[in-house]
């Protein structure tokens, strides 16, 4: 045991050491401005592109360089002197001018110079308006805002038979949600519908309309209120008398006729 721990104990031997020998170059002294040498000049290095290559490859001579020319200074341009500017013509004097003579015109014929006289002679007559109090003014203005609110009334079953139109009639049957005012269904003439009671059975223009057969019963109509509106019996020979007659006494004709 004594033994191992002496050969554990031994110190290592040391390693033997290379000793290398500095040798000191002389270096050379740097050159003077004087004494400097000149650089080499670099070569230029052309940069080819696409088209020249294929141009050397074809054999075809390169394409001469541009030349650019620098430019002469600007000669300075001497101003012309401003030149008398010649008097001003004096403008010739204007001829006076000649005016035509009126030709007369050729006479028509007798048929243009009566249409020519119906012309002058047809004139926009004022048609007679009525004498109305404040209060019917008023209630015929309330009566036009409500017809244009008015719904449309169509008979029941109106869409499914065209025989029966468009004319209003009142519903019937026993079973029909129309009479009973279903909400479903369409409108129904009802009394929420009428205009004011000034207004009702009066003309738009304000008149009360008479009903007129004869001239006689022109002179029953009072022109302030009344307004005649002649039958449909009434023939064509009648109903000139009549209107020529309205026109005397001043009595508007609703339905009148011309021609």
């Amino acid at each position: 045991m004594a033994e191992d721990t002496e050969e554990t104990e031994a110190p290592e031997a040391p390693k033997p050491v290379r000793r290398v020998k500095k040798v000191l170059r002389e270096t050379p002294p740097e050159p003077t401005e004087e004494e400097a040498p000149e650089p080499e000049p670099k070569a230029r290095v052309e940069k080819v592109t696409a088209p020249a290559k294929k141009r050397a490859a074809a054999g075809a001579k390169p394409a001469p360089k541009r030349v650019v020319r620098k430019k002469a200074p600007a000669e300075k341009v001497e101003e012309p002197e401003e030149k008398p500017k010649p008097a001003e013509k004096e403008a010739p004097e204007k001829k006076p001018v000649k005016k035509a003579k009126k030709i007369p015109k050729k006479a028509g014929t007798k048929e243009e110079e009566a249409e020519e006289g119906e012309e002058e002679e047809e004139e926009h007559v004022v048609r007679p308006k009525p004498e109305l109090a404040d209060a019917v003014r008023a209630a015929l203005r309330v009566r036009r805002q409500i017809a244009s609110r008015r719904p449309t009334f169509y008979r029941q079953e109106w869409f499914r038979y065209k025989r029966l139109g468009l004319k209003w009639r009142k519903p019937q049957g026993g079973q029909s949600k129309l009479r009973r005012h279903y909400g479903y269904r369409i409108n129904v003439v009802s009394i929420g519908y009428r205009g004011p009671r000034p207004a009702r059975g009066l003309h738009p223009s304000g008149f009360e309309e008479v009903l007129v057969h004869t001239v006689s019963e022109l002179k029953s109509i009072d022109p302030k209120r009344q307004a005649a509106r002649i039958g449909g019996t009434v023939g064509g020979r009648m109903r000139e008398i009549i209107q020529k007659e309205a026109e005397e006494l001043g009595v508007r004709v609703l339905n009148r006729r011309e021609g």
